[in-house]
């Protein structure tokens, strides 16, 4: 089988290693960014000119682009001359509504989308431990998993096309949530004196434990807007009231990498305008 990646940033890079090393065969990549294609060059992926040629060489197709106006763009330009029954997994985060946009796209060229977004960020590509959550139909998930298997730890069937990306709105929603109370909670043991960092090995051992609270260090505070527009879009459409992550949409946004570094190793943790550090110690935020 020959695989394809459309953005080989870093994550889309690392995936299209797996494929390569794992056997798919000849791999292929394209971007926007010329030098990120060619610096797969030395692990023996082959770049495409034009998306258009991506449809005609591969069998399928990662797209792992920024947004929902790519997607459908990448969509686009690779149906006005693929290969009939060419597959494109959608590996990008995006509305359920742009999965039926693309394969109504698709669908006229005769080529098949799924919806295949990914769990675990950047180190799971990197270490081939994503969990890609699937929506489509069995038969073209089937077609897709001897790609998807080389850089996950599990591929799961959700469901009808669009499936796959509610799930995974439904894990960012609960990521960021996590996100919020991990960083609240360990605040009131650094305000009290208690090393954030010991207390957190210690919740890992107890019911409060969650994956995020595990890979906390590794929380880069990306794509939060995004992953709440969503989840807060489908809330509306769902006519669903979701008062407590109205609070998580515009708390977590507050948070960033150099916050959880100060919360957990540092001396003061910023957190909505304030420098939180130990109660009594000079200079305290409040």
């Amino acid at each position: 089988m020959k695989a394809g990646f459309v953005g080989v940033g870093a994550m889309g890079a690392a995936m299209a290693g797996h494929a390569r090393r794992k056997g798919q065969g000849e791999v292929f990549a394209y971007d926007v960014r010329r030098e990120a294609v060619d610096a797969l060059a030395a692990d023996g992926i082959k770049p495409v000119e034009t998306l258009a040629e991506m449809a005609r060489s591969a069998d399928v197709v990662v797209v792992i682009v920024v947004d929902d106006r790519q997607v459908l763009d990448v969509t686009e330009a690779m149906s006005v001359d693929g290969a009939e029954g060419t597959l494109i997994a959608v590996a990008a985060t995006v509305h359920p509504d742009t999965m039926r946009k693309a394969a109504e796209i698709a669908g006229r060229k005769d080529l098949r989308v799924i919806d295949a977004p990914v769990c675990f960020g950047l180190s799971g590509a990197e270490e081939g431990t994503l969990a890609s959550l699937c929506g489509g139909s069995a038969a073209d998930i089937d077609d897709a998993r001897p790609v998807l298997d080389c850089y996950s730890r599990a591929v799961h069937h959700i469901g009808p096309l669009g499936c796959g990306q509610i799930a995974k709105t439904v894990n960012n929603m609960l990521h960021w949530a996590h996100c919020v109370a991990n960083f609240e909670a360990l605040l009131i043991a650094k305000r009290f004196g208690i090393d954030a960092q010991m207390l957190r090995e210690v919740l890992l051992q107890c019911p409060a434990r969650n994956g995020t609270l595990e890979n906390w260090d590794a929380t880069r505070f990306t794509w939060p807007v995004k992953d709440m527009d969503i989840a807060l879009a489908l809330a509306r459409e769902g006519e669903l009231t979701l008062p407590l992550f109205g609070q998580v949409d515009h708390l977590v946004q507050t948070l960033t990498p150099d916050a959880v570094k100060g919360l957990l190793y540092g001396e003061a943790a910023p957190y909505l305008g304030r420098d939180i550090t130990t109660k009594g110690d000079a200079g305290h935020g409040g």
